[in-house]
């Protein structure tokens, strides 16, 4: 799932620090983030600093290529700052919490590692897709993506039938799978 376009334009925007999308962001996110901590033993000052430490490191991610963002802006910006803030009460000693719960409750950095390989994943598949060619890439498109059948494949290519078309969707399926293992293995 990725975010809308209007999300993804905010992120554009953050990245190019472009004044209105950064006031866009703040302005949409800041007050469900201050009501949190001010709930939660903060003061004014607390949600203000909090908040921007999740807009730096959103920034950082809005920066790179490789960041996908699968979630709304408010979700993402609203978890960083809650891990933030927890961690900050637990040094404080004002969250009675223990850390195993905090752990448990609020998993934000393990979600985060495990979003960013998998968008890291997302990007080398989109590369070996394109660096696949023609006819492979429309073929496999035309059966993964649009789910149209080996019939329909075999007269949108000029196959003579639907076998020759399964054949050449397997072979293109293969090429695929070596163009990405070689550049996930460079990744690793």
């Amino acid at each position: 799932m990725k975010a809308d376009t209007n999300e993804q334009a905010l992120l554009k925007g953050l990245a190019l620090n472009d004044s209105k999308a950064i006031e866009t962001i703040y302005r949409d996110n800041f007050s469900m983030v201050q009501a949190f901590i001010l709930q939660n033993n903060g003061s004014y000052d607390d949600a203000r600093d909090i908040f921007q430490e999740a807009m730096i490191a959103l920034y950082e991610k809005a920066q790179s290529e490789s960041f996908v963002l699968t979630s709304q802006i408010k979700t993402y910006v609203y978890s960083i700052c809650r891990r933030l803030w927890l961690k900050r009460l637990q040094q404080l000693g004002r969250y009675a919490n223990r850390v195993d719960n905090l752990e448990e409750t609020v998993p934000v950095e393990e979600d985060l590692e495990i979003h960013e390989k998998r968008n890291a994943e997302f990007a080398i598949m989109d590369r070996a897709l394109n660096s696949l060619g023609e006819p492979c890439k429309s073929l496999l498109e035309g059966y993964y993506l649009k789910k149209m059948g080996m019939q329909e494949l075999a007269a949108e290519f000029g196959y003579t039938n639907a076998d020759n078309a399964k054949n050449q969707k397997y072979k293109c399926l293969m090429r695929l799978k070596k163009l990405f293992f070689s550049q996930y293995n460079i990744g690793d």
